[in-house]
Protein backbone atom coordinates (compact mmCIF):
# COMPACT_ATOMS: atom_id res chain seq x y z
CA UNK A 1 0.00 0.00 0.00
CA UNK A 2 1.41 3.23 -0.85
CA UNK A 3 0.17 6.68 0.65
CA UNK A 4 -0.24 9.69 -1.37
CA UNK A 5 1.60 12.88 -0.38
CA UNK A 6 2.16 16.67 -1.01
CA UNK A 7 5.49 15.87 -2.63
CA UNK A 8 3.48 13.75 -5.16
CA UNK A 9 1.90 16.10 -6.56
CA UNK A 10 5.23 17.77 -8.50
CA UNK A 11 4.61 15.02 -10.98
CA UNK A 12 1.43 16.73 -12.53
CA UNK A 13 1.41 18.04 -16.04
CA UNK A 14 2.48 21.94 -15.76
CA UNK A 15 1.09 24.32 -18.88
CA UNK A 16 4.48 25.51 -20.60
CA UNK A 17 5.11 28.72 -20.38
CA UNK A 18 4.76 29.82 -24.04
CA UNK A 19 1.30 27.44 -24.52
CA UNK A 20 -1.11 28.33 -26.58
CA UNK A 21 -5.01 27.84 -26.77
CA UNK A 22 -6.11 24.42 -26.44
CA UNK A 23 -2.51 23.14 -25.38
CA UNK A 24 -3.31 22.63 -22.03
CA UNK A 25 -6.65 20.50 -22.11
CA UNK A 26 -10.34 20.21 -23.04
CA UNK A 27 -13.06 18.32 -21.65
CA UNK A 28 -16.68 17.50 -22.07
CA UNK A 29 -19.21 17.56 -19.42
CA UNK A 30 -22.33 15.44 -19.95
CA UNK A 31 -24.26 15.68 -17.02
CA UNK A 32 -27.72 17.27 -15.12
CA UNK A 33 -31.41 16.78 -15.37
CA UNK A 34 -34.36 19.06 -13.98
CA UNK A 35 -34.07 17.57 -10.47
CA UNK A 36 -30.17 17.74 -10.43
CA UNK A 37 -29.22 20.87 -12.23
CA UNK A 38 -26.83 22.12 -9.96
CA UNK A 39 -24.42 19.08 -9.88
CA UNK A 40 -22.37 19.21 -13.06
CA UNK A 41 -22.26 23.10 -12.79
CA UNK A 42 -20.11 22.47 -9.89
CA UNK A 43 -17.88 20.13 -11.77
CA UNK A 44 -17.84 22.57 -13.74
CA UNK A 45 -16.01 24.97 -11.77
CA UNK A 46 -13.75 22.80 -10.61
CA UNK A 47 -12.48 21.73 -14.49
CA UNK A 48 -12.45 25.29 -15.93
CA UNK A 49 -9.93 26.34 -13.27
CA UNK A 50 -7.54 23.98 -14.48
CA UNK A 51 -8.18 23.11 -18.49
CA UNK A 52 -8.09 25.43 -21.20
CA UNK A 53 -11.55 24.54 -22.50
CA UNK A 54 -14.38 23.02 -20.74
CA UNK A 55 -17.88 21.95 -22.78
CA UNK A 56 -21.08 20.85 -21.13
CA UNK A 57 -23.73 19.18 -22.61
CA UNK A 58 -26.76 17.48 -20.72
CA UNK A 59 -30.19 15.73 -22.75
CA UNK A 60 -32.51 17.93 -20.62
CA UNK A 61 -33.71 20.92 -21.95
CA UNK A 62 -34.19 22.47 -18.67
CA UNK A 63 -30.53 22.10 -17.51
CA UNK A 64 -29.59 23.88 -20.93
CA UNK A 65 -32.11 26.96 -19.87
CA UNK A 66 -29.95 27.06 -16.57
CA UNK A 67 -26.84 27.34 -17.78
CA UNK A 68 -27.54 30.50 -20.19
CA UNK A 69 -28.31 31.59 -17.06
CA UNK A 70 -25.51 30.44 -15.25
CA UNK A 71 -22.85 31.68 -17.94
CA UNK A 72 -23.74 35.59 -16.19
CA UNK A 73 -22.01 34.32 -13.40
CA UNK A 74 -19.78 31.50 -14.60
CA UNK A 75 -18.30 31.82 -18.43
CA UNK A 76 -15.88 29.27 -18.77
CA UNK A 77 -17.68 26.86 -20.03
CA UNK A 78 -19.37 26.34 -23.86
CA UNK A 79 -23.11 24.96 -23.69
CA UNK A 80 -23.13 22.28 -26.31
CA UNK A 81 -26.13 21.31 -27.99
CA UNK A 82 -26.73 17.43 -26.72
CA UNK A 83 -27.03 16.26 -30.28
CA UNK A 84 -23.64 17.19 -31.31
CA UNK A 85 -22.08 15.82 -28.13
CA UNK A 86 -20.32 13.07 -29.97
CA UNK A 87 -18.67 15.73 -31.83
CA UNK A 88 -17.28 17.26 -28.56
CA UNK A 89 -16.45 13.75 -27.03
CA UNK A 90 -14.13 13.00 -30.03
CA UNK A 91 -12.13 16.54 -29.40
CA UNK A 92 -11.69 16.57 -25.87
CA UNK A 93 -8.79 14.78 -24.29
CA UNK A 94 -10.99 13.72 -21.72
CA UNK A 95 -14.66 12.90 -20.46
CA UNK A 96 -17.00 13.10 -17.91
CA UNK A 97 -20.54 11.42 -17.64
CA UNK A 98 -22.92 11.31 -14.56
CA UNK A 99 -22.77 14.30 -12.09
CA UNK A 100 -26.56 15.28 -12.10
CA UNK A 101 -27.96 12.18 -13.78
CA UNK A 102 -31.16 10.48 -11.96
CA UNK A 103 -31.43 6.98 -10.83
CA UNK A 104 -34.67 6.99 -10.42
CA UNK A 105 -37.52 9.91 -10.80
CA UNK A 106 -38.68 9.95 -6.88
CA UNK A 107 -37.52 9.12 -3.19
CA UNK A 108 -40.73 7.68 -3.07
CA UNK A 109 -40.30 5.01 -5.48
CA UNK A 110 -36.65 3.84 -4.94
CA UNK A 111 -35.82 1.85 -8.07
CA UNK A 112 -33.02 -0.64 -8.18
CA UNK A 113 -31.62 -0.83 -11.93
CA UNK A 114 -30.09 -3.86 -11.39
CA UNK A 115 -33.01 -6.01 -10.40
CA UNK A 116 -35.19 -4.66 -13.29
CA UNK A 117 -37.14 -1.87 -11.62
CA UNK A 118 -35.88 1.03 -13.59
CA UNK A 119 -38.34 3.90 -13.88
CA UNK A 120 -38.26 5.90 -16.93
CA UNK A 121 -35.34 8.68 -15.69
CA UNK A 122 -33.44 5.34 -14.90
CA UNK A 123 -33.65 3.65 -18.30
CA UNK A 124 -32.92 7.72 -19.79
CA UNK A 125 -30.04 7.01 -17.76
CA UNK A 126 -29.35 3.91 -18.77
CA UNK A 127 -29.15 4.15 -22.25
CA UNK A 128 -27.51 7.18 -22.44
CA UNK A 129 -24.38 6.36 -20.48
CA UNK A 130 -23.80 2.80 -22.60
CA UNK A 131 -24.62 4.56 -25.94
CA UNK A 132 -21.69 6.63 -25.21
CA UNK A 133 -19.52 4.53 -23.22
CA UNK A 134 -19.61 1.56 -25.59
CA UNK A 135 -19.67 4.22 -29.07
CA UNK A 136 -16.43 6.39 -27.75
CA UNK A 137 -14.72 3.59 -25.87
CA UNK A 138 -11.21 5.11 -26.75
CA UNK A 139 -11.86 8.15 -25.25
CA UNK A 140 -10.60 9.32 -21.38
CA UNK A 141 -13.77 8.63 -19.20
CA UNK A 142 -14.32 9.54 -16.01
CA UNK A 143 -17.82 7.75 -14.62
CA UNK A 144 -19.51 9.82 -11.94
CA UNK A 145 -22.90 9.73 -10.11
CA UNK A 146 -25.72 8.90 -11.48
CA UNK A 147 -24.26 7.11 -14.78
CA UNK A 148 -22.45 5.06 -11.71
CA UNK A 149 -25.73 3.84 -10.05
CA UNK A 150 -27.36 2.64 -13.58
CA UNK A 151 -24.71 1.34 -15.41
CA UNK A 152 -23.20 -2.20 -16.03
CA UNK A 153 -20.00 -2.89 -15.33
CA UNK A 154 -19.40 -4.48 -18.46
CA UNK A 155 -19.95 -1.28 -20.33
CA UNK A 156 -16.72 0.43 -18.47
CA UNK A 157 -14.21 1.28 -21.23
CA UNK A 158 -10.47 0.65 -20.67
CA UNK A 159 -8.62 2.86 -18.47
CA UNK A 160 -11.88 4.69 -17.15
CA UNK A 161 -11.46 6.49 -13.98
CA UNK A 162 -14.97 6.13 -11.76
CA UNK A 163 -15.54 7.76 -8.62
CA UNK A 164 -17.87 5.92 -6.71
CA UNK A 165 -18.69 6.06 -2.90
CA UNK A 166 -19.11 3.08 -0.84
CA UNK A 167 -23.02 2.13 -1.90
CA UNK A 168 -22.26 3.10 -5.12
CA UNK A 169 -19.54 0.46 -5.68
CA UNK A 170 -21.38 -1.88 -4.00
CA UNK A 171 -24.55 -1.00 -6.43
CA UNK A 172 -21.94 -1.52 -9.49
CA UNK A 173 -20.11 -4.63 -8.76
CA UNK A 174 -22.13 -6.22 -5.79
CA UNK A 175 -19.01 -6.73 -3.33
CA UNK A 176 -16.35 -7.51 -6.23
CA UNK A 177 -13.12 -6.84 -4.22
CA UNK A 178 -11.80 -3.63 -5.61
CA UNK A 179 -8.47 -4.87 -6.78
CA UNK A 180 -9.92 -7.49 -8.73
CA UNK A 181 -12.38 -5.05 -9.48
CA UNK A 182 -10.11 -2.68 -11.09
CA UNK A 183 -8.10 -5.30 -12.95
CA UNK A 184 -10.84 -7.50 -14.81
CA UNK A 185 -12.53 -3.96 -15.67
CA UNK A 186 -9.14 -2.30 -17.02
CA UNK A 187 -10.32 0.83 -14.25
CA UNK A 188 -8.81 3.04 -11.80
CA UNK A 189 -11.56 3.58 -9.04
CA UNK A 190 -11.60 6.23 -6.39
CA UNK A 191 -13.19 4.62 -3.74
CA UNK A 192 -14.12 7.71 -1.69
CA UNK A 193 -14.41 7.31 2.20
CA UNK A 194 -12.41 9.06 5.09
CA UNK A 195 -9.60 7.54 3.95
CA UNK A 196 -10.07 7.54 -0.42
CA UNK A 197 -8.35 3.96 -1.74
CA UNK A 198 -7.53 4.90 -5.34
CA UNK A 199 -7.58 1.36 -7.05
CA UNK A 200 -5.32 0.35 -10.29
CA UNK A 201 -4.71 -2.47 -12.11
CA UNK A 202 -1.27 -2.44 -11.29
CA UNK A 203 -1.50 -0.56 -7.73
CA UNK A 204 -3.21 0.55 -4.94
CA UNK A 205 -2.98 4.30 -3.25
CA UNK A 206 -4.34 5.61 0.10
CA UNK A 207 -5.14 9.22 0.18
CA UNK A 208 -5.43 10.51 3.82
CA UNK A 209 -7.18 14.05 5.23
CA UNK A 210 -10.51 15.50 4.74
CA UNK A 211 -13.35 16.16 7.32
CA UNK A 212 -16.57 15.53 8.07
CA UNK A 213 -17.72 18.66 5.64
CA UNK A 214 -16.98 16.41 3.01
CA UNK A 215 -20.03 14.62 3.29
CA UNK A 216 -22.11 17.62 2.07
CA UNK A 217 -23.83 17.28 -1.30
CA UNK A 218 -21.74 18.03 -4.07
CA UNK A 219 -18.44 17.68 -2.93
CA UNK A 220 -18.47 14.54 -5.14
CA UNK A 221 -19.04 16.51 -8.20
CA UNK A 222 -16.24 18.45 -7.58
CA UNK A 223 -14.15 16.10 -7.43
CA UNK A 224 -15.49 14.61 -10.48
CA UNK A 225 -14.48 17.91 -12.35
CA UNK A 226 -10.91 17.90 -11.03
CA UNK A 227 -10.65 14.39 -11.73
CA UNK A 228 -11.76 14.86 -15.26
CA UNK A 229 -9.75 18.13 -15.85
CA UNK A 230 -6.59 16.17 -14.53
CA UNK A 231 -7.01 13.04 -16.55
CA UNK A 232 -6.80 15.60 -19.89
CA UNK A 233 -2.93 15.75 -19.25
CA UNK A 234 -2.02 13.28 -16.83
CA UNK A 235 -2.30 9.33 -16.21
CA UNK A 236 -4.86 7.81 -14.58
CA UNK A 237 -3.70 7.09 -11.57
CA UNK A 238 -1.81 10.21 -11.41
CA UNK A 239 -4.82 11.85 -11.61
CA UNK A 240 -7.26 10.15 -9.52
CA UNK A 241 -4.82 10.08 -7.16
CA UNK A 242 -3.79 14.11 -7.10
CA UNK A 243 -7.41 14.93 -7.18
CA UNK A 244 -8.68 13.25 -4.10
CA UNK A 245 -5.39 14.47 -2.26
CA UNK A 246 -6.42 18.16 -3.49
CA UNK A 247 -9.79 17.89 -2.54
CA UNK A 248 -9.18 16.89 0.66
CA UNK A 249 -6.40 19.27 1.18
CA UNK A 250 -8.85 22.08 0.04
CA UNK A 251 -11.50 20.67 2.74
CA UNK A 252 -8.77 20.80 5.60
CA UNK A 253 -7.77 24.61 4.72
CA UNK A 254 -11.52 25.29 4.88
CA UNK A 255 -11.78 23.43 7.96
CA UNK A 256 -8.90 25.53 9.64
CA UNK A 257 -10.83 29.05 8.76
CA UNK A 258 -14.29 27.59 8.60
CA UNK A 259 -15.17 24.70 10.71
CA UNK A 260 -17.34 22.12 8.69
CA UNK A 261 -19.32 25.36 7.66
CA UNK A 262 -18.21 25.48 4.13
CA UNK A 263 -20.04 23.97 1.15
CA UNK A 264 -19.32 22.72 -2.22
CA UNK A 265 -18.51 26.00 -3.71
CA UNK A 266 -16.49 27.00 -1.08
CA UNK A 267 -14.53 23.54 -1.78
CA UNK A 268 -14.22 24.51 -5.98
CA UNK A 269 -13.11 27.78 -5.10
CA UNK A 270 -10.53 26.32 -2.65
CA UNK A 271 -9.30 24.04 -5.22
CA UNK A 272 -6.54 26.80 -7.11
CA UNK A 273 -4.82 27.66 -3.98
CA UNK A 274 -4.18 24.16 -2.99
CA UNK A 275 -2.53 23.25 -6.40
CA UNK A 276 -0.35 26.32 -6.57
Amino acid sequence: MEYFTQKDLKALYRPHPESSGEDNGQVTIIGGSALFHGAPLLSLKSASRIVDMVFFSSPDPSVGKVAENIKSRLSSFVWVPFSEVGDYIKKSDAVLIGPGFMRFRSEKNNHHPHTGDCDDACELTKGITKNLLTAYPDSRWVIDAGSLQVMDPAWIPPNAIITPNKKEYHMLFNGLDPNKAAQKYRCTIILKGPVTYVYHPKKTIAVKGGNAGLTKGGTGDVLAGLTVALYAKNDALLAAAASSYVVKAAADNLFKKTGTFYNSDDLAESIPAILK
